[in-house]
């Protein structure tokens, strides 16, 4: 038929890497021990035991955990491991630093079980944009990791990517 509109994208051989795919939809939640701190400062021992035995962990069921302290303050390496060991028999998972550590490391531990060989000599393109928030983290160790077998990589849509890498050519 004349006139027949072709998509050459559909029929390229590109393929699309969507970190999206990746995104754990779970709940997280911020676990700031600022307010466990003697006068703002210090965390002193028996509080914080008292502070752990009292509360209902179970509260934390199923959901992403991020433990740290908003405050400069001195707060022993102990602190962090008692939280751990009342957090994870309900948590799904439990981590140091605030949600953007907790971010990461939840596209870390996905990203982890991708299976490279499906994209061994491929041309992937890294969708860019989409509907929940994929930190650079993600961006990056994707990079890192396909790096290594494609045989091109480029960011963005099909209609407008970005190029990033492109395997060398080995002459005969």
């Amino acid at each position: 038929m004349e006139g027949e509109i072709v998509n050459k994208v559909a029929q390229s051989s590109l393929v699309e890497f969507n970190l999206e795919k990746y995104y754990d939809q779970s709940s997280r939640v911020q676990l700031d021990i600022k307010d466990q701190l003697f006068n703002g400062l210090v965390l002193r021992e028996k509080d914080f035991r008292a502070y752990i035995k009292d509360q209902d962990w179970s509260k934390y069921e199923g959901k992403n955990v991020a433990v740290y302290c908003s405050e400069d303050a001195i707060v022993p390496t102990w602190a962090y491991m008692l939280l751990t060991t009342v957090l994870e028999p309900y948590a799904r998972t439990v981590v140091f630093g605030d949600l953007t550590h907790l971010e990461n490391h939840l596209f870390q531990e996905a990203l982890r079980r991708v299976d490279l060989n499906e994209y061994q000599d491929a041309k992937v393109i890294i969708k860019g944009c989409g509907h929940f928030p994929v930190p650079e983290y993600a961006f990056v160790e994707i990079t890192r990791l396909l790096r290594p077998v494609v045989s091109s990589l480029m960011y963005g849509e099909a209609c407008s990517a970005v190029p990033l890498y492109k395997r060398p050519k080995v002459k005969s």
